[in-house]
């Protein structure tokens, strides 16, 4: 029996001698290692979720954006698609935002969406989800609603393979009633079993690339999340060392795709096009590499670059390269590409920048005055280990952290790449989930933090040990700045009441609220040296001063 046969075989429950559609699909789930299930059910998932098997797992989230943002970090710590289940359109609805956050983040999931039976949808009944596949629009890489009960394993198998190879969320929409028909004896999953890929990098094109590369008086290189491995990093050193020219971490990126601690890191590139001119306007080339040329925000009128720099573009990601204005793009490995072009460009000497300089630290806050964000960003460069994976999603401070904290792996560094909020903390405890042998720790903001404040219940029940640092100004700070900008008044109040301690141990999550330097020092000396062996989280809310 071949392993694809064998999937639909091995399952012990059966309905008349003949296992269901469940039995084929919990098959499929174990096949393909999705073996957690993340989610917040309804009545439409009753006839999935009830009794499950005993190796798998029901990880409860108390809101479908912690659901899918907790999927989302576990997915991002294993690099294979998570298993998401939502209950028709209300879970499907309130989950878009963190669907879109993983598509944006090139992560993959497996989303699947209860719906109605089949068997009454033309009556419309109670909770019946209209053209649900469609519901989320774009944001899935893939979308299905079987034809037949029996096609669901296999679209689910399908899924998962659309996940893997898209880097993104692939969503199959199941009736309810679906689960319990019959399987399909003769096809029983019309995906494959497994899929071998060889994205080899030609060497034609590494030879044009080089090429390029070498005619460049004075080339500089950008790096984007697509960057982010020991092996891309690796390659990237060796090539920007040939060059000995600097390199710069691409706007708004969600992982870093080289080592800050580098001596030719040249620090963040700023997104609006005045400012990124500026920057790389001495040099001739500008080689993206594991990003796309070049992500903005506000638009502002003009070209990204000066006339006569040339720009080059390395991704595996078939959307960056096809939306990038470059003179030469090459779709594939960036670790295989950049390795490649190293040991063909000549190596140069005298073109390397002045290393990053990183600002002062600041000075304990002085008798009655507030703790500042700095101080303690200040307190966190001095003390994490190299190898913690540090969670951001503090808007109004992401910039002095970005200039304080090296990323000095590539877990050294994680956020949101599309700038909708609620992945943070939710996140935070999918990447402890699938690295717990790792030291994690989150650094939120407090309007953050409430998007998906319901993770810290998930946290607490499953004993999750990360350790979640909320920056309390009581506001949403990066909006006020915004508005002084642009010469306005805020319209919207601030919220210095919120208790997000309290919350939290309403949660069950262990928490504490810290006002003072020393208390801050103190407990993290307490928290970060054994942070790695935790079994439990904990969150400092932290009082800071509006900046």
């Amino acid at each position: 029996m071949s392993e694809l046969e064998s999937l639909g075989e091995q399952s012990g429950g059966v309905l008349n001698g003949t296992p269901t559609v469940r039995d084929a699909t919990f098959d499929v789930m174990r096949h393909y290692g999705m073996t957690k299930i993340f989610g917040n059910p309804g009545s439409s998932e009753i006839p999935f979720l009830a009794s499950l098997p005993g190796d798998l797992d029901f990880i409860l989230g108390l809101h479908e954006g912690a659901v899918v943002g907790m999927a989302t970090g576990y997915a991002t710590g294993t690099g294979r698609p998570a298993f998401v289940n939502l209950h028709t359109a209300p879970g499907l609805g309130n989950a878009i935002n963190a669907i879109a956050n993983a598509r944006d983040n090139r992560v993959p999931l497996v989303v699947v969406v209860g719906q109605q039976d089949r068997r009454h949808l033309a009556l419309s009944p109670f909770l019946a989800g209209r053209a649900l596949e469609r519901v989320a629009g774009e944001y899935p890489v893939w979308s299905n609603l079987p034809v037949r009960p029996q096609d669901v394993p296999g679209a689910i198998a399908r899924a998962w393979h659309e996940a893997m190879s898209r880097r993104g969320p692939a969503l199959v929409v199941v009736p309810m009633g679906d689960w319990a028909e019959p399987a399909d004896e003769d096809i029983p999953v019309t995906a494959p079993a497994r899929v071998l890929s060889t994205p080899a990098v030609d060497e034609n094109d590494i030879s044009e690339m080089a090429d390029l590369i070498e005619d460049a008086s004075s080339p500089a290189i950008v790096v984007g999340a697509g960057a982010a491995s020991d092996e891309a990093w690796k390659a990237l050193v060796a090539l920007a060392e040939k060059l000995d020219c600097p390199v710069w971490q691409d706007p708004f990126c969600n992982r870093p795709g080289f080592p800050q601690d580098h001596p030719l890191f040249a620090g963040h590139l700023h997104w609006a096009r005045p400012a990124m001119r500026k920057t790389l306007a001495t040099h001739d080339l500008v080689l993206t590499a594991g990003t796309w040329a070049f992500r903005g925000y506000m638009y502002e009128p003009g070209p990204m670059v000066e006339p006569g720099t040339r720009i080059a573009v390395i991704s595996g990601d078939p959307e960056e390269v096809h939306r990038s204005p470059a003179d030469l793009a090459l779709l594939g490995s960036v670790a295989d590409a950049c390795a490649g072009i190293a040991e063909r460009v000549q190596q140069r000497s005298g073109g390397s920048p002045e290393p990053f300089q990183r600002p002062a630290p600041l000075e304990p806050p002085a008798a009655g005055e507030p703790l500042r964000a700095g101080h303690v960003l200040c307190a966190l460069a001095e003390r994490l280990p190299t190898d913690v994976v540090l969670m951001e999603e503090a808007p109004s401070t992401r910039p002095e952290l970005l200039a304080r904290i090296p990323a000095r792996t590539p877990w050294g560094f994680v956020s949101v790449a599309n700038g909708a909020l609620g992945y943070g903390m939710a996140g935070t405890l999918g990447l402890a989930m699938s690295m717990p042998d790792r030291p994690v720790l989150a650094v939120l903001g407090d309007g953050s933090s409430m998007y998906t404040i319901q993770t810290l219940w998930s946290a607490a029940h499953y004993h999750v040990g990360a350790l979640i640092i909320v920056l309390s100004n009581g506001r949403y700070a990066v909006m006020d700045m915004l508005a002084r900008e642009a010469g306005e008044e805020s319209s919207w109040p601030p919220f210095q009441e919120l208790d997000i301690a309290a919350i939290a141990r309403g949660l069950g999550c262990p928490a504490k609220r810290i006002d003072a330097h020393d208390e801050l020092l103190r407990e993290l000396d307490d928290q970060i040296p054994d942070l790695a062996s935790r079994n439990e989280p904990l969150l400092l809310e932290i009082v800071v001063a509006p900046e």
